[in-house]
């Protein structure tokens, strides 16, 4: 009995082997229908989820398809993680890509389809009928902002174009931030409100006027977002509006102050309305021409400081006239007074281009576009700002490339050219190389580029948008009985 059973096996083992040859034949000849060309009779599509390693059933980019997209196929620039701004992106198109996954990127923004009034017809666009926004497409079509110093405070501009651009298909960028058309999918609502071209355009009231123009914008939106559904559900903290003049908004930051700003400084802030919990400090668009890395002419033959502006100034800027006259004799330091007319920011340029130390002083406010002049020109920044507050500081280290002074030092007779004088070659040098490093992170263009100022801007959002989530979270906790 046991010997017929035994025979019955086999056959049973002989088929079982045959069945795998066969599976295994079908693998391997299909696995080899990948290197012929699209028609083949199997789709690439399915093949390309047979299991190759073991471990994985994810689609394997093609990498010739991957190096004509320019960019990885299924990651964005820094896929819900902290971003490494230190490496250099030595190839500007690696992390761009033409079409953003929305699941994928850092930030899903809804753009708030205001009025052009409240943006770009404040640059004097006119669009068609019922049109509200530029084709940004085509870039000869996008309307430019206005030069000279209204253009230093410009970060809602190009904030705004690259999120419309995120919607344009021959347009390439990062993918940090995407624009969501439906309210209910975004991480932050965006307003479009060029509020710092407002109040340089029209914070004067008119003689038949009842309230300057900028007023009634802010009135106007005030109404506007207090309608909303969207703001009232959080109470507005998952709204974004850009204030980065520290004289704009001033009419309705008190009422919108739950918000998120996008600002220059604290200076003109209470606590309460604006803070680190909640906001993000963006740097100033810089005057000066960018130096490029490779053609940075410094030495350490320049002068040893720099300071070209507006020496007499109220409140905490009263620190520039006590240096100015501590150090205006001094025959390596180029410090004297300089403004936009006449060739000023020229000069201006100049002078950080031919000196190892740029001195940035606290003016009438904390901050300073001369900051990031200086870093656009690789001259080695001297923060002497006591109350400043830093883009990005929290992913960069401001002191391997800047030197900070206490006021009450700066004033003391000879502390500061002695601190400076004192810096060795090799210290000056390595915080110089780092300078250039980096210096591509203040950098505000269209389209925008992996790292530079709109995209560290948006990754900086993602991460404060994520604690005040958390805050919002943890007071719902009793908010409501769990049993309702």
């Amino acid at each position: 009995m046991s010997w017929i059973s035994e025979k019955s096996i086999l056959p049973s083992k002989l088929l079982s082997c045959l069945i795998a040859f066969s599976i295994f034949l079908l693998i391997s000849s299909s696995l080899s229908l990948l290197e012929f060309n699209d028609s083949s009779l199997i789709p690439k599509s399915v093949l390309q989820f047979i299991l190759v390693n073991n471990t994985s059933i994810n689609p394997i980019p093609n990498v010739k398809e991957a190096d004509t997209q320019k960019g990885p196929v299924n990651s964005p620039v820094f896929p819900y993680e902290t971003p490494n701004p230190e490496k250099i992106i030595d190839e500007p198109e690696k992390h761009r890509k033409r079409q953003c996954d929305k699941s994928q990127a850092l930030l899903r923004v809804y753009l708030y389809d205001l009025p052009p009034e409240f943006h770009f017809g404040l640059l004097g666009w006119k669009g068609s009928a019922n049109q509200t926004w530029p084709n940004v497409s085509d870039q000869k079509t996008i309307p430019s902002y206005p030069g000279g110093l209204n253009l230093q405070h410009s970060t809602e501009y190009w904030l705004t174009l690259d999120l419309l651009a995120s919607n344009t298909e021959n347009v390439v960028r990062p993918c940090s931030a995407i624009r969501v058309m439906n309210s209910s999918e975004a991480d932050v609502l965006f307003v479009p409100f060029f509020s710092s071209l407002s109040y340089n355009r029209h914070s004067k009231r008119h003689e038949k006027q009842k309230a300057s123009g900028d007023r009634m914008l802010q009135e106007k939106l005030v109404e506007f977002l207090f309608g909303r559904t969207e703001w009232r559900r959080l109470g507005g903290k998952d709204h974004l509006i850009v204030a980065h003049h520290p004289n704009s908004m001033l009419t309705a930051r008190k009422k919108l102050g739950s918000c998120m700003f996008v600002l220059s400084d604290f200076g003109r802030y209470s606590a309460k309305i604006a803070n680190l919990k909640k906001d993000v400090i963006a740097p100033y668009k810089h005057m000066v021409r960018t130096i490029p890395v490779d053609n940075s002419p410094h030495s350490m033959n320049a002068n040893i400081g720099v300071f070209q502006g507006a020496i007499y100034r109220k409140d905490g800027g009263v620190i520039r006239q006590e240096l100015y006259y501590l150090l205006k004799d001094e025959k390596d330091v180029h410090f004297t007074f300089g403004s936009v007319q006449s060739n000023g920011v020229k000069e201006a340029g100049k002078g950080m281009a031919s000196s190892k130390f740029c001195l940035n002083i606290a003016g009438d406010t904390p901050s300073s576009n001369r900051l990031f002049d200086a870093i656009a020109s690789h001259c080695v920044p001297v923060i002497i700002s006591d109350e400043i507050e830093l883009p990005f500081e929290d992913v960069l280290d401001y002191s391997e490339f800047s030197v900070f002074v206490r006021s009450e030092d700066a004033v003391k007779k000879g502390y500061l050219l002695n601190l400076l004088r004192g810096i060795k070659r090799e210290k000056w040098t390595k915080m110089w190389e780092k300078l250039k490093n980096i210096s591509g992170h203040f950098e505000y263009q269209y389209p925008s580029q992996p790292n530079d100022a709109v995209d560290m801007i948006w990754q900086t959002i993602s991460r404060k948008k994520t604690s005040t989530l958390l805050n919002v979270h943890r007071k719902n906790r009793y908010s409501r009985s769990q049993f309702q």
